[in-house]
Order: structure tokens, then sequence, then C-alpha cells
């Protein structure tokens, strides 16, 4: 199945066809107030934590570096996810961040690991389920 997530900063105008809007920052974006940014959500969950935050914009840490601990944040924690999923499923997922480069934000890479699970998920439940049991039992012996 394919899903819809799009990226955007949280300063571009509202399209209708947004469908859920979650702001996935751990601050809140400057100057902007809840209402006008008709959000479905606030996940600061999903976002990569304050340390590794602060260390990719001081630049101690490279864009590789940043990804790679990010990812493994993710995978330590696959419940922060949940909520993201589920709002995929439903329709398009519009992920919004303050950062004013969504291509260096930490989006592309939460896209991407959404999508993933989501697919893991889907071929999971395309598997079949273990086979009926035909032997005889207890009582028929």
């Amino acid at each position: 199945m394919s899903y819809d997530i799009v990226l955007k900063r949280v300063y571009q105008t509202i399209e209708e066809d947004d469908g859920a809007r979650v702001l996935v920052d751990r601050l809140w974006p400057r100057g902007r107030r809840r209402e006008p940014l008709a959000l479905a959500d606030w996940y600061r969950d999903a976002s990569p934590s304050p340390a590794l935050r602060r260390q990719y914009h001081d630049n101690a840490i490279s864009r590789n570096v940043f990804e790679i601990r990010y990812r493994g944040e993710l995978r330590d924690h696959p419940e922060v996810l949940t909520p993201l999923m589920k709002l995929a499923r439903q329709g398009r997922l519009t992920l919004l961040t303050a950062t004013r480069s969504i291509d260096d934000s930490h989006l592309p890479i939460l896209r991407d690991i959404v999508i993933d699970a989501l697919q893991q998920e889907d071929q999971a439940d395309a598997l079949p389920s273990s086979p009926p049991c035909y032997g005889k039992g207890e009582e028929e012996q």
C-alpha cells in the first residue's frame, strides 16, 4: 500500500488537502499561536532528543552521524511511531517543522521510518496465520 506523508514548514500556507497536520518538533515555533496552525497534534516524542538536536544544530556532529543516532533513538522506542502510523493509515499526513530547511531537518528521516514501519506491518498482515491443526483431539483417540 502507498502512504501519503508530506513534509512542510509550519510557516507555509495551510492547504485543504493537508490531511492530519502534526507538528513534530521538540520546541514550539516562535511567534506562532496554536489555533491558526490547524494541528491534529503536537507530537514531540518522535522528534530527536534535546541532546541530539543540540549537537546537530551546533554542528558538533555531521548529518550522517545525526541520522544514525536519530534512527537509533526511534529504533529503541518504536512505540513513538504508532500515533503517526495511525494517522498515515487514515489518509494524507502532513509532518510539520519550524526548521528553515526541511531537507536538513529530521522530517525526511522520520517519514522514511514511518513508511518502513507501515510497510513492515502490511507485510506481516499479509502472511498467513499458522495452519489449522487437523490432528485428532485427545477425546477422539
